[in-house]
C-alpha cells in the first residue's frame, strides 16, 4: 500500500466534511467530543500531508520540525485523553462505567509521559518506502508499560462500551491496530492514524443511531450538561 501527501490530503477533506455533518448531528452539548473526532482525525491528517510535502524539500527544516511534532502531539498526547473522556460522556450510566474511568487514568498516564518524552528526547521524520516515519529516541525500557497504557486508553472504551456500535467501532479499529503492526510495524504512528482516521467516519452513523434508538433515553441523564 502506498501512502502520500495526496492520500493525508484526500482523507483531511474526506473527515473534515463528514466531521462538520457530524458536528451538526449533536443534540446535546456532551456529545460534542465524540462528534468532532472525524474533524481532529482532518486536521491531523492535513498536518501529515503537508509534512509529507516539505519532507521532500529540504529547504524547509524548521517547517519539518514543527509539522513532525504537531502530528505527535495529536497521535501521542491528544488522542490518549480525548477517546476515553468522550466515549465516557456519552455512555449510558452503569456499572462499566467504572472501568471506563481506569481507562481514562491510564490515558492520562499514556499522555503526561509521552508528552514529557517529546519535551526532552529528540524527535524526527523521513519518508521511507512511501510511508513516513517517526524515530523517537524515547526510554526503551518504559515503551511496552506506556504502550499497554495508550492502547488501553485508545481502543478499550470503546470495545468496553455498552452502545453496541460504539463496541463493534472498538473491535475494527483493535483489528486495524493488529494488522497494522504485522504488516507496518515499522511505520505504526502513521499507518495506523490513517486507518484510525478513515474508521473514524462512522462517528456519523453512531451518532445517528443514538439519535434514533432507546439507548439515547437511557443516557439521558448523562448527557446532560
Amino acid at each position: 500500500m502506498c501512502f502520500s501527501a495526496s492520500a493525508s490530503f484526500g482523507a483531511a477533506i474526506v473527515l473534515g466534511t463528514i466531521g462538520v455533518a457530524t458536528i451538526r448531528k449533536v443534540q446535546y452539548p456532551a456529545q460534542i467530543a465524540f462528534a468532532a473526532i472525524p474533524f481532529f482525525f482532518a486536521i491531523q491528517q492535513l498536518i501529515e500531508g503537508s509534512l509529507w510535502l516539505v519532507l521532500s524539500n529540504p529547504i524547509y527544516p524548521k517547517t519539518q520540525h514543527v509539522l513532525t511534532y504537531l502530528f505527535l502531539i495529536f497521535a501521542e498526547v491528544i488522542w490518549p485523553l480525548c477517546v476515553p473522556l468522550a466515549i465516557i460522556i456519552v455512555e449510558p450510566k452503569n456499572k462499566q462505567r467504572f472501568i471506563q474511568k481506569i481507562f481514562i487514568l491510564l490515558g492520562i498516564v499514556a499522555s503526561v509521559y509521552l508528552s514529557y518524552c517529546l519535551m526532552h528526547f529528540p524527535v524526527s521524520a523521513i519518508i521511507q518506502e512511501h510511508h513516513i516515519l517517526y524515530k523517537q529516541q524515547f526510554p526503551a525500557n518504559l515503551n511496552i508499560i506506556c504502550g499497554i497504557c495508550y492502547l488501553s486508553a485508545t481502543i478499550g472504551p470503546a470495545v468496553f462500551s455498552k452502545i453496541n456500535y460504539v463496541k463493534i467501532l472498538g473491535i475494527i479499529i483493535l483489528i486495524s491496530c493488529v494488522v497494522t503492526a504485522y504488516f507496518y510495524n515499522q511505520y505504526l504512528i502513521s499507518v495506523w492514524c490513517f486507518f484510525s482516521s478513515i474508521i473514524s467516519l462512522s462517528v456519523y452513523g453512531i451518532l445517528q443511531h443514538l439519535k434514533n434508538s432507546n439507548q439515547l433515553a437511557k443516557a439521558l441523564p448523562t448527557l446532560k450538561v
